[in-house]
Formats: C-alpha cells, sequence, structure tokens
C-alpha cells in the first residue's frame, strides 16, 4: 500500500486495463454492467462514482446526453422515469448524434410516429401526479410544449 499525507493509506488502483475501459466507454457500455464485468472478471468490486471519476480524469465525453430543448424542466423524483421522459432522453441522445440500442431505437421511433399520427407534443405539469401528458401539437412545437421559461437546474439552461 501508498501511504498518503493525512495517515491514510491509499489501495491499489482498481483499474486493471485502462484501454479496455476506454473502448467500453465508447461501446456505450453502462456503468452497471462495468461494475458486474468488473467483480466477474477481476473479482473487484467498484461502484458508480469510479467509472464517472475515470471518464472525467480521462476527458471522455459524458455518458448521458442533457438536452436542454428536449427537457428544459426541473422534473420531480416523482417524474423521472415517466416514459414521456425517457423517450425525450432517447431522442436527444440520437440528435446528439449517439448510437442507441436497437430497443430504444425501435421504441423511439413507434413513439415519435404516434406523436405524429396523433398531431400531440410532450407536456410537463410538476404538480399534477402524471407530470408527462400529451397535447395537441401547435405551430412552433418540436415535440414538447416549450415552458415559458426552463426550470432545469443547469446554469446554462436559459441562454441561447
Amino acid at each position: 500500500m501508498i501511504k498518503i499525507e493525512q495517515g491514510g493509506f491509499m489501495g491499489r488502483r482498481k483499474i486493471q486495463d485502462e484501454a479496455e475501459v476506454i473502448r467500453w466507454f465508447e461501446e456505450g457500455r453502462t456503468y452497471q454492467w462495468m461494475i458486474e464485468e468488473y467483480q466477474r472478471k477481476y473479482n473487484i468490486e467498484t461502484v458508480v462514482s469510479m467509472w464517472g471519476n475515470f471518464r472525467r480524469r480521462r476527458g471522455l465525453d459524458r455518458r448521458i446526453v442533457r438536452d436542454d430543448d428536449l427537457i428544459p424542466w426541473f422534473v420531480k423524483q416523482e417524474h423521472r422515469w415517466a416514459y414521456p421522459l425517457a423517450m425525450l432522453r432517447a431522442e436527444g441522445r440520437r440528435r446528439a448524434g449517439k448510437k442507441l440500442t436497437e430497443r430504444d431505437e425501435s421504441r423511439l421511433a413507434s413513439w415519435l410516429d404516434m406523436l405524429k399520427k396523433n398531431g400531440s407534443v410532450v407536456r410537463y405539469a410538476p404538480d399534477t401526479d402524471e407530470g408527462f401528458s400529451y397535447v395537441p401539437r401547435q405551430a412552433g412545437d418540436d415535440i414538447i410544449r416549450r415552458p415559458d421559461t426552463k426550470t432545469t437546474p443547469r446554469p446554462n439552461a436559459n441562454k441561447g
């Protein structure tokens, strides 16, 4: 073990093969997959934050695409796994040029087709039980009903 300044000890590095891990990031592997693979392959327990820190230290692209134009709202915890939100995230990834899984591509295509056929867009109302709903498309709507002000907590949300 390597002694560190505060009197504690730093264990050996958990990353066994950086090139392998970088390839996993390029393949779009999830952090959960990496955790399970490291346990299976190397019998090493890891946590999500370790993989996120590795990504940041190596300057790799963020795993999640945040599209403030498609998701301009602060979404309440109880609505964060709603299907319309999942599809907006997938569409954000697609628009950013990220590769989607076959399943996500198929689900997204069906969902976008449903919006088009029904002439509807996604609306978010945080004070309702459902949170997300579909409302008639109006002139200028993309696939969401844009709020007057973005409420996403990101610092640049209202710029541009």
